[in-house]
């Protein structure tokens, strides 16, 4: 499909399911934005810095897919910013993420939003491969990171919050 313009569905979806709250005098809270193709292994992602807040969502991911993918990423993401910005909490997939998650997608069935997305991925070989300490789960990465922990221990032990103890260790990819 076509990319269409997303600040029209941001603010759609800003009167349908925040009430209106990612918005102030008529203008986002946040920039929202298609990548610039480089964006190729996530749908999209939330991002706060000291001068700006954005929703980038992945022009290569999403414009083969039906617009149902575009809304249910790009709320997703909205769920972070109002988290963020509105309730001026700190969690990723927390209790507040969540709850307004089941909310959205209760009230409509037009678009579903996910914890995680299931779109087809560009194969691309990995050189790298990033190991749980706590749950043993291997991950492949193109590049190591700082800083990275495990998602899924970080939410079942310490409540969607980042630890030290779920670092991700890197170790080349020999396959």
């Amino acid at each position: 499909m076509p990319l269409e313009p997303l600040l029209p569905l941001f603010h759609r979806l800003n009167r349908e399911h925040f009430d209106g709250q990612l918005t102030r005098d008529d203008r986002p809270l946040v920039d929202v934005r298609w990548s610039d193709g480089r964006l190729t292994r996530t749908a999209g992602f939330y991002r706060r810095g000291r001068d700006l807040c954005e929703i980038v969502l992945s022009r290569p991911l999403l414009e083969p897919l039906p617009r149902q993918a575009t809304l249910g990423t790009l709320c997703h993401e909205m769920i972070h910013a109002w988290v963020d910005r509105v309730l001026v909490v700190r969690e990723v997939h927390g209790p507040h993420f969540r709850a307004r998650m089941a909310a959205i997608n209760q009230a409509q069935d037009g678009f579903e939003v996910s914890l995680r997305h299931r779109y087809p991925l560009p194969v691309v070989a990995s050189r790298w491969i990033a190991c749980c300490p706590c749950c043993g789960s291997r991950t492949p990465y193109q590049r190591r990171r700082q800083g990275l922990a495990c998602r899924h221990c970080c939410e079942r032990l310490h409540g969607g919050r980042w630890d030290a103890s779920c670092l991700l260790v890197f170790e080349p990819n020999t396959a």
